[in-house]
């Protein structure tokens, strides 16, 4: 089952309309994207029925799957090798404020040896992530594996979860700010706090003393802000769908001319 909202949600919550997210697919595949390194936790051989934890690289195909060069002589290759059921957790970088307030993913599926037909893109997606390998890729105990995702479960922040079908994954797309969203984020909150503010009080009729802008896509973003009952968080909407800092920018500004005109 998947509990993901779509593009533009459009449920309703005391009488207010939902602001337009991502939905978990989108944003379960952009967050596997920016990530570099997860937990992958296989079937521990010498103490059965128990998880496996081991810090692992990963590259992804065009699917979304992930991809491994791994260790024959590594304990995760070994159990994968028993039982290729396994989990990867991958968690927002560097979150700000409560980790437990942080995005996270658990990817779901059976890690097996990539078969030798796909072999060439599996090595092209991992070196490219990841130049350094070069030295280690064609050891004779090295190998490519990879996931083949059964199930997804997203967690977006306090509150916001659900499970992603595979399919539905596989289909999705990485954010298009995902390679821009720090420095989007850089920029307005060192630069633009007063403009900040005024959006959060015309888009989200929120007065607020001070407001910082924690994540931004291609729908919208999400303010921190500081009013004079506390801290609160609040979702707003671009006037229209964006796809690169330009278009960004060019929203933003149109934003800021209407909030300013009341």
């Amino acid at each position: 089952m998947s509990s993901s909202p779509g593009k533009h949600a459009s449920s309703s919550t005391g009488g207010q309309f939902a602001i337009p997210e991502p939905s978990f697919a989108e944003r379960a595949c952009t967050l596997i994207h920016s990530g570099r390194i997860a937990m992958l936790s296989s079937h521990s051989r010498k103490q059965p029925g128990f998880p496996f934890g081991s810090m692992m690289p990963y590259a992804l195909d065009k699917v979304g799957r992930p991809v491994f060069l791994i260790s024959t002589m590594a304990m995760h290759t070994q159990n994968l090798q028993a039982d290729p059921r396994a989990s990867l957790f991958v968690t927002e970088p560097d979150p700000k404020g409560d980790p437990l307030g942080a995005a996270r993913v658990t990817l779901i599926g059976n890690v097996l040896r990539i078969p030798e037909a796909d072999l060439a893109e599996a090595r092209s997606v991992y070196l490219a992530r990841y130049p350094d390998s070069t030295h280690w890729v064609d050891f004779d105990d090295f190998f490519f594996y990879r996931m083949d995702v059964v199930d997804i479960y997203f967690v977006g922040g306090f509150g916001v979860m659900g499970w992603v079908a595979a399919p539905e994954y596989s289909r999705a797309h990485p954010d298009p700010l995902i390679d821009h969203k720090i420095d989007i984020m850089h920029h307005m909150n060192a630069n633009h706090k007063d403009a900040l503010i005024l959006l959060a009080k015309r888009f989200a009729d929120v007065a607020a003393q001070d407001a910082e802008m924690i994540s931004v896509d291609r729908l919208g973003f999400h303010l921190r802000l500081k009013t004079q009952d506390g801290i609160r968080g609040a979702r707003i909407a671009f006037l229209r769908e964006v796809a690169d800092p330009m278009e960004t920018r060019e929203v933003f500004v149109e934003m800021v001319r209407l909030a300013r005109q009341g």
